[in-house]
């Protein structure tokens, strides 16, 4: 274990692309929260009108951002919440009367109905199987009912007119200035220490491959919801201000309309940025306010041109490239130290298999892909898994892999069965799986990927960056071997197709796996490249007792490394033994003859 009790490791950012920068959006908060300071003596009643109302719809916009610029989901329906914060407090004050009671009771009940609709929208938006498409048609029903809703209402919800008059806040229109500048300074730094923690990065990976995220471990539409609901509070209490503050209400502010004018702020500001949302939001509604009355039809064509030719030409939005000039945003390197972390369970050899099997079937339809499947995997085995294309190979590490993809039979990983659980799920029973493609966080930087593979050991923070990143031996030997440890500040997008390949691999390793699976890892690989992971797959089952199963066509390279052979063909297990009986077998050889000669009847 010399290699592994090697000295933690400095790596100082090296090209690519580095961590982003707090110089930028701090330059920017601090010069907002200087407006915010000085405002009331600066503009006249009329702007800080507006502005307070930008404000409230700024904090709005800056959910959005976070759930579609940074997670991926494109929702219409943060005008839901925002309404029914509104509404809450338009409800409460107008049939209750205003007094502490009533502003705690209202702001209580904006809070708890938000929570539970945006739960209930979660649910039926994430729930396994549904498309990011679906996601988004439930957002735009969300607003069109509840706008029903409140139009249906009569004298109660003031129908069509809203609600009006109502008793609210006794503050002057500075304190309101104050009161709610404040409230988007504190949204804004929350959205920001957030997402640039180390758990936030999970919002990019989700954005980026959610299907890498299950196989990690992260359950996705879990954190989706969460996200949701946290995000949906926000808006309602955002909301709620502005209801206290306008004295009016209206079905308007739950609608599909303002729900698209969110989306259209935060792409014209700078999706994923926070602040281009913020300072989009703020802006539009003061040029709106003063431009509207004069050009009313003209303006909103305007916008409308203005949303696809930032989306078709400037996908990052106007507001960073206005500001790029000024070296706001600018990016900087920050130094990493890589280090070896304990192995927290080990993967020794016993009498019991690391993975069983039995009388796995996988139909599609009247096509019978596997049939009764029977197969045992011990620790400290690397079994080869070979077959012409077709006999069914990855079809059966899906079967072990998630519990919904197979017909019949059981699966048990590490003594558990799977049932029909997800791959999250089989990933906390000791699974790790590599797909034939490099399957990576492509927007993310080696570092990144890699330390959100650790997610399930280390709970990420919400409002830091550690400067360590922690791997056990395994994965740190794949780093080092393919010098991945040079590139930790290099987007993975960027990566050589060996290099995302290795990464892969770490990232799996990382999990602390006990069985890995790994779906032709050498595919497209050099030879260099070839030796060098072989050598590392070796030392997996050999020095450190993983049970590894490996899909694999190159024979040289699985004569080199498989203690066990197993030949599927056309969906069942045909022969198991060592590499020399297995291709000394005529069964075999029949095998792949009549697989070749079937390839050369089809040209």
């Amino acid at each position: 274990m010399a290699e592994a009790n090697m000295a933690a490791l400095p790596v100082a950012a090296q090209g690519g692309r580095p961590i982003r920068s707090a110089r930028g959006p701090l330059l920017l908060g601090a010069a907002g929260v200087l407006l915010i300071v000085i405002g009331p003596w600066v503009f006249d009643t009329y702007l800080l009108n507006i502005l307070i109302k930008s404000f409230f719809f700024a904090i709005a916009a800056i959910t959005v951002d976070m759930l579609w610029g940074y997670t991926g989901y494109l929702t219409f329906g943060q005008s839901a919440f925002f309404g029914i914060g509104a509404y809450a407090a338009g409800l409460g004050f107008t049939h209750w009367g205003f007094s502490t009671s009533t502003v705690l009771l209202a702001l209580g009940a904006a809070v708890l109905v938000v929570a539970v609709v945006a739960a209930l929208v979660g649910w039926l938006s994430f729930y396994r199987g549904a498309s990011p498409f679906f996601a988004t048609v439930i957002s735009l029903v969300l607003p069109i009912v509840l706008t029903q809703l409140l139009l249906s209402g009569g004298e109660w919800t003031g129908s069509s007119s809203g609600l009006t008059g109502f008793e609210t806040f006794d503050l002057s229109i500075e304190a309101w200035y104050w009161v709610s500048g404040a409230a988007v300074v504190i949204a804004g730094l929350l959205a920001w220490m957030v997402v640039r923690s180390d758990a936030g990065r999970i919002l990019a990976a989700i954005r980026d491959n959610e299907s890498r995220c299950a196989y990690l471990g992260i359950n996705a539409p879990v954190v989706k919801i969460c996200l949701l609901v946290a995000t949906a509070v926000v808006t309602g209490l955002a909301g709620f201000g502005y209801g206290s503050f306008s004295g009016v209400v209206a079905p308007e502010l739950t609608g599909f309309v303002f729900g698209t004018e969110l989306i259209i702020w935060v792409a014209l500001g700078g999706r994923g940025t926070l602040w281009g949302p913020l300072i989009g939001a703020v802006l539009i509604n003061v040029a709106t306010a003063y431009l509207s009355s004069s050009m009313p039809f003209a303006w909103q064509l305007i916008l409308g041109v203005a949303f696809v030719l930032v989306i078709v030409l400037l996908p990052q939005g106007l507001v960073p490239l206005l500001l790029k000039p000024l070296g706001l945003g600018r990016q900087s390197a920050k130094a990493l130290t890589l280090t070896e972390r304990a192995v927290r369970s080990s993967a020794a050899a016993s009498d019991k298999p690391a993975l069983a099997m039995h009388g796995v079937t996988r139909s599609f339809g009247s096509l019978k892909v596997l049939q009764g499947i029977d197969l045992e995997a011990h620790a400290g085995q690397l079994v080869g898994l070979i077959g012409p294309n077709g006999a069914g190979k990855t079809t059966l590490m899906r079967c072990m892999s998630d519990g919904a993809d197979r017909t019949s039979g059981t699966v048990e990983l590490c003594g558990n069965d799977i049932g029909r659980l997800p791959p999250d799920a089989c990933v906390h029973f000791g699974l790790g799986r590599k797909f034939q493609n490099a399957n990576v966080f492509e927007s993310l930087t080696v570092a990144e990927c890699l330390r959100i593979a650790g997610t399930i050991l280390e709970r990420p923070s919400l409002v830091r960056n550690d400067s360590t990143l922690r791997l056990p031996p395994y994965a740190l030997d794949v780093v080092r071997t393919t010098e991945l440890d040079r590139k930790l500040d290099v987007v993975a997008r960027d990566l050589s197709h060996g290099e995302q390949q290795a990464l892969e691999l770490a990232m799996v390793l990382a999990l602390e796996p006990k069985i890995v699976l790994l779906d032709e890892p050498t595919a497209g690989l050099t030879k260099a490249e070839r030796t060098q992971i072989g050598k590392v797959l070796s030392s997996l089952a050999l020095r450190y007792q993983l049970c590894c199963l490996l899909v694999e066509h190159d024979l040289d390279f699985v004569e080199e490394i498989a203690t066990r052979i197993v030949v599927l063909h056309q969906g069942t297990i045909v022969m198991q033994g060592s590499f020399q009986e297995v291709v000394n077998s005529d069964l075999v050889k029949t095998i792949y003859a009549g697989s070749a000669h079937a390839a050369r009847e089809a040209a």
